[in-house]
C-alpha cells in the first residue's frame, strides 16, 4: 500500500484535518458499497443501467468500495497521437492501453470507438469499456475548439461497452448544440442499459480574467456539473476546483453572495465539496481529472485523490500521468491513486 499521508508532505494536516461546515457531509449522498441500491435505485434508471453501474463498482482494486479509478486514453484525438504516445510508443497499440487499465486495477478503461473496437473481442469481457462519443480533434487548421460526434451509442453497445462518455464545452459558442446532441445520446444509452459519463468542461476565453483562470473556479465548474446532472449524466468528470468567484470576476450570469460567504471557503476540500453539491448532492458521482503529466505526478495525483475523497467525490480519472510512463510506473501511479481511496485515514470531511 502506498503511504498516502507521507506523499501529502507539509499539507497532510491541512488536508486531512479539515471539516466542511458550509455544506456538511450529512447533506451528501456519499459513495459506498450500497450506492447503486441507495442512490441509483430510487431514480428512473432501468435495471440494465443499474447492473452496468454495479459492474463498474465491482471491478478492479476498488471493487466493493463505491469508488472508481478510470483510465482515459482519448488523447490521440484530443492532443494528437504523436503528442500523446511519443513518450511511450507502446500505447500506439490499443491492446497496451487496455492492458495498463487491467494491470493498474482500474474500474474501467475509456477511449475512442476505434481504440476499443479494435480489441473488443479480446478484452470487453475482462474490464468494462467506456466509449467516448465525441472529440475535439486538433488537425483542423486554423484550430477550432468544438466537440464533434465520432461515434453512435449503438456502436458502443455493439462492441460490448458498459458505458459511454462525452464532453460538453459549457460556455462555448457551440455548447447549446452539444447539450442537445449529448442529451439525446444519453437518453439512448439509458434505453440500452448503459452508464453515462460527462466531461463537463468549461471553454471560453473570457473565463480568464486579470491573470486568473476561472475555468477551474468552484462556482463556474459547479454550474457545469449541475447542467451535466440535468441531462442525466450518471457520473460527472470535472477538473478539480482551484479557485472561486468566476461569476463575479467575469461579471456575468447569476450567483448568490452565500455561495462565497457561507457555502465555500478557500480550502480545496470546500471548493470541491461545492462541485459535489452541484452534482445533485452526490446523486451523480463526481470524478476529478488527473491533469497532464509533469515532474511530480505521483504526489499531485494522490493530492487530487485525497481532496476528491474528502469532499465526497466518487473517484479519479487519470490518463497522461499514467500512460506517458513505462507501464510499471504507470501501474504504480494508478495504484497510488486507488490506495488513497482504500486508506482509512482519509475520511470524508
Amino acid at each position: 500500500m502506498t503511504d498516502t499521508v507521507s506523499l501529502l508532505g507539509d499539507e497532510a494536516e491541512y488536508l486531512l484535518d479539515h471539516t466542511c461546515k458550509g455544506l456538511p457531509k450529512e447533506l451528501v449522498q456519499l459513495p459506498g458499497p450500497d450506492y447503486v441500491s441507495r442512490v441509483i435505485g430510487v431514480s428512473d434508471r432501468g435495471p440494465g443501467t443499474m447492473r452496468a453501474m454495479q459492474q463498474l463498482f465491482n471491478t478492479g482494486r476498488l471493487a466493493g468500495t463505491g469508488y472508481m479509478s478510470m483510465l482515459p486514453v482519448d488523447q490521440g484525438v484530443e492532443h494528437s497521437a504523436g503528442a500523446s504516445f511519443a513518450p511511450n510508443p507502446i500505447y500506439f497499440d490499443p491492446a497496451n492501453i487496455v492492458e495498463l487499465a487491467i494491470e493498474g486495477g482500474c474500474n474501467c478503461v475509456a477511449s475512442t470507438l476505434g481504440v476499443l473496437g479494435s480489441v473488443s473481442r479480446r478484452y470487453a469481457h475482462r474490464i468494462p469499456f467506456m466509449v467516448k462519443l465525441n472529440h475535439n480533434e486538433t488537425l483542423t487548421y486554423p484550430a477550432i475548439y468544438e466537440q464533434t460526434l465520432f461515434a453512435q451509442v449503438e456502436q458502443a453497445f455493439d462492441l460490448g461497452a458498459l458505458s459511454v462518455g462525452a464532453t460538453i464545452y459549457y460556455g462555448s459558442p457551440d455548447s447549446r448544440r452539444q447539450i442537445q446532441e449529448i442529451s439525446e445520446a444519453f437518453h439512448r444509452a439509458h434505453e440500452l442499459g448503459m452508464v453515462t459519463v460527462l466531461w463537463a468542461y468549461l471553454r471560453n476565453s473570457s473565463f480568464k480574467k486579470d491573470g486568473v483562470d476561472y475555468h477551474v473556479s468552484a462556482d463556474l465548474t459547479g454550474q457545469a456539473n449541475h447542467l451535466a446532472a440535468t441531462i442525466q449524466a450518471d457520473i460527472v468528470k470535472q477538473k478539480q476546483a482551484e479557485n472561486n468567484g468566476g461569476y463575479n470576476a467575469v461579471n456575468f450570469g447569476n450567483t448568490h453572495p452565500k455561495v462565497y460567504s457561507d457555502l465555500t471557503t478557500d480550502h480545496p476540500v470546500d471548493l470541491v465539496r461545492y462541485q459535489v453539491a452541484n452534482c445533485y448532492m452526490g446523486r451523480a458521482g463526481l470524478i476529478n481529472s488527473g491533469g497532464g503529466s509533469g515532474d511530480n505526478d505521483l504526489e499531485q495525483a494522490v493530492r487530487t485523490a485525497v481532496i476528491n475523497k474528502r469532499a465526497g467525490g466518487m473517484g479519479m480519472i487519470s490518463g497522461r500521468k499514467a500512460f506517458q510512463k513505462d507501464m510499471k510506473d504507470g501501474v504504480a501511479l494508478l495504484h497510488a491513486i486507488q490506495d488513497a481511496y482504500l486508506d482509512e485515514r482519509v475520511t470524508v470531511a
